[in-house]
């Protein structure tokens, strides 16, 4: 089985390739009567696409969002939504190198030993032109989030690239679209752009660290063991193409704080228990707390690069290679909006699987 699905009861499975006619998802599990037009998904998927500036791939696709089924008169059904993109601006003839011979550091020497057969055209099902369908499905799931969680908001922006990092003492969430890194320090999105420039015009690429935030998060989503909501968020992060690692909270450094410096304190407030920290990224036993949910994700440099590196070919013979076409020197740029999409399912699949254990009774205090 190749699983093309995630999710428990909000569930999305995505098809198609890179460089198909198409690509898209299904997103069955969708509660009925929720407003969804094709604009409430195209707004995500504006955020996605490629070609928005010097920093990201040349491909010009439209990324044009249509919707099969599901919907009628501008409702859900309650049935499952089918989700078209169609792919406009393929240029196959620039993966002719890589039909015979793998890039190092890329899946098409895994693909190959699984399936024994692949698609080498833009990397096929392992390109991150993928993400795409993921953003739509998230698209949906903000609708019903928007109607089931108004006070739930998702922002992601990039903290790292490479071994440059933001001065959070500096962070302004509301200059995200002022510069083309969703960076929210906006000294550190100058120094970047140079960063990435000498980087492009060298034939190289650089990795990055994206952080996802979901405020008003209802406390009460997860379950203790074998869906804690933790594991879903990391699961669904590290799903995304280049990803290598994944945090939530303080993550690795929680190894270096003593429980004395870990401990999330507890007061209480005007509405009920008040937190002096947020060390847990707002997740404790798999349970959300009702604090802002936090995750970082690393992703790796793009392989697809003009330097030549040493690899091997269908013959078994050592070559050197280069990777023509137009590629990302910098993925995690695009994966910001990808990050806040996974988010967005998770979040509301633990909502409807809450709402159906429980029926939304909580437990009180004070």
């Amino acid at each position: 089985m190749s699983f093309n699905t995630f999710g428990h009861t909000f569930r999305t499975t995505t098809w198609g390739e890179s460089h198909g006619p198409a690509l898209g998802c299904t997103v069955d599990g969708c509660p009925p009567n929720i407003p969804l037009t094709e604009a409430d998904i195209q707004q995500w998927l504006e955020l996605r696409k490629p070609g928005t500036s010097k920093f990201t791939t040349q491909r010009r696709e439209a990324d044009l969002v249509k919707i099969l089924s599901g919907v009628f008169e501008g409702k859900t059904t309650g049935t499952p939504i089918q989700l078209m993109i169609e792919n406009t601006d393929q240029r196959s003839k620039d993966y002719g190198d890589i039909a015979t011979s793998f890039r190092p550091g890329h899946a098409d020497i895994a693909y190959h030993l699984k399936y024994g057969h692949r698609d080498y055209r833009g990397g096929g099902r392992s390109s991150a032109r993928e993400t795409a369908a993921r953003v739509a499905a998230g698209g949906v799931a903000r609708q019903v989030l928007a109607a089931l969680a108004p006070d739930l908001k998702i922002t992601g922006y990039m903290v790292q690239m490479g071994t440059k990092t933001i001065d959070r003492s500096r962070m302004d969430l509301s200059t995200l679209s002022d510069n083309p890194f969703w960076c929210p320090d906006p000294v550190a999105a100058v120094e970047w752009a140079g960063y990435l420039d000498e980087l492009r015009l060298s034939h190289n690429s650089v990795g990055a660290i994206i952080e996802v935030v979901a405020e008003g998060v209802p406390p009460g989503l997860g379950a203790p063991l074998y869906a804690k909501l933790d594991t879903e968020i990391a699961a669904a992060m590290m799903s995304i193409n280049a990803v290598k690692g994944v945090e939530i909270g303080e993550g690795m450094a929680a190894a270096m704080l003593t429980g004395v410096e870990n401990a999330d304190e507890i007061r209480m407030g005007n509405d009920g228990p008040r937190y002096l920290s947020n060390h847990a990224g707002g997740i404790l036993g798999g349970i959300s707390t009702g604090q802002p949910v936090v995750v970082r994700f690393a992703v790796k440099p793009t392989s697809s690069i003009l330097t030549p590196r040493e690899t091997v070919n269908l013959q078994g013979e050592e070559v050197d290679l280069i990777t023509k076409g137009r590629h990302d020197p910098c993925v995690g740029i695009r994966a910001v909006p990808v990050g806040e999409a996974m988010m967005a399912c998770v979040l509301l699949d633990h909502l409807l699987l809450d709402r159906a254990q429980t029926g939304g009774q909580r437990g009180t205090i004070g």
